[in-house]
Parts: structure tokens; sequence; C-alpha cells
């Protein structure tokens, strides 16, 4: 997982709802960048002209019905374009990118939260990505309840959200189970922790990707 400044790493953000992923990638791209690396910031579903708009129909158009098969191959058609397009690139020419959400979501959420067998990911997870798989993955992990208390006062709900906390549970111990499979790559961040001290504990990884 260490890495020079003449190769790019692919970071991944992961987390339930209210875990401040966007306000940490902001941190470490400052960071990073004070260090002089190059670094871009992206997410999933979205990154893309066409991930964006597949973001929109997964996240909020509750009107429209979508079935878990239909949902799951729309996270992977954004996917793949999201890696043709932005990461492939990025990382090509020894950029870091830092990603809110990535196939360990599809997992966690269309897994362990809808149900889809872990097979049928992996299919489409090798299909999609190839050999492809993030260097290092921070997971932001905190209470059902006191995510959803945070994600309340940022925004409406979306569709996820709507789902309810024990689809939420669901999601939260998937993510807890991959860090398990996956030390080596899965570092956990203590996300209801203050800012600081969220902080403190990403310095901590990425000093270590650093040395």
């Amino acid at each position: 997982m260490k890495s020079s400044k003449n190769k790019g790493l692919f970071i991944t953000l992961e987390g339930g709802e209210g875990a401040g992923k966007s306000t940490s990638m902001a941190f470490m791209q400052r960071y990073l960048e004070e260090g002089g690396l190059q670094v871009i910031t992206t997410r999933e579903p979205g990154g893309t002209e066409l991930g964006e708009a597949l973001r929109e129909l997964l996240l909020h158009r509750h009107d429209q019905p979508t079935g878990v098969d239909a949902e799951l191959l729309m996270i992977f058609a954004a996917r793949a374009q999201h890696l043709e397009e932005v990461v492939r690139p990025a990382l090509a020419a020894g950029r870091w990118v830092l990603c809110d959400r990535f196939t360990d979501a599809t997992y966690a959420y269309q897994g362990g939260g809808r149900g889809v067998s872990t097979g049928r990911i992996a299919e489409l997870e090798q299909w999609v990505q190839g050999e492809l798989r993030p260097d290092l993955t921070v997971l932001f992990d905190l209470p059902v309840h006191v995510g959803m208390q945070r994600a309340q006062q940022r925004s409406a709900p979306d569709r996820f959200e709507k789902e309810g906390e024990g689809f939420l549970e669901k999601i939260r111990q998937c993510y807890l189970d991959i860090a398990k499979t996956y030390p080596q790559r899965v570092r956990v961040i203590d996300a209801s922790k203050t800012p600081a001290e969220v902080q403190s504990q990403l310095l901590t990884v990425l000093d270590i990707v650093l040395t």
C-alpha cells in the first residue's frame, strides 16, 4: 500500500449515512496536495455525465420504482463509465484518486441491504473492473442512529435513507465484515468522534501510506 509520488493510488471512502465522508475527503485532499501530490476527487454513483444522471435516478427518483436487479446494473453501468472516463486515466497519469464510495458500497447496500448474492456482485465486479481494486479503503463507521440524525440535519432523505434503520444496520454490519475480511486494505475510522479526532485518525492512516 506504500507509494511514491510517481505512482497514483486509488483510495476509496466508505461508510453509512451521515458519516462525514465529504468533509473528510476534502481534508485528505488538502493534506495530500500539501505533500506535493496530484489529487482528484470523485464519487459513485456519479463522476461522469452518465454517472450523475444514473445517480439522480438511483437516489432521488422516489416516484420511479426500481427493481433490485435494475438497481445493481445501473450502479455498475455508472461504474464502468466512471472507470473508463475518470479513474483509470487519472491513475495512469500518476494522480491519486479519492473516491466517495466504490464497489464495497455495492456489497454493503445491494448485498447486505437488498440481499443480492455476493457471487452475483463479484461477477459484475470482475467484468467491469478487471484486476483494479482500491489500494486503500477508509471506512467511516458510526452507530446508525447517530448517522441518521446527522443526515437529517444535512438534507432530505434519499431512497436508501428512507428504507429505515433495520436496512441501514445490515449495511453497517456488511461494511464491518468487509473490514475484517480485508484488514490490509480497509482501515476503520471511528466517525462518531469530533471532527478533530476524526482528522487525527485520518492522518495516522495517510502517514502509513506515505511512509
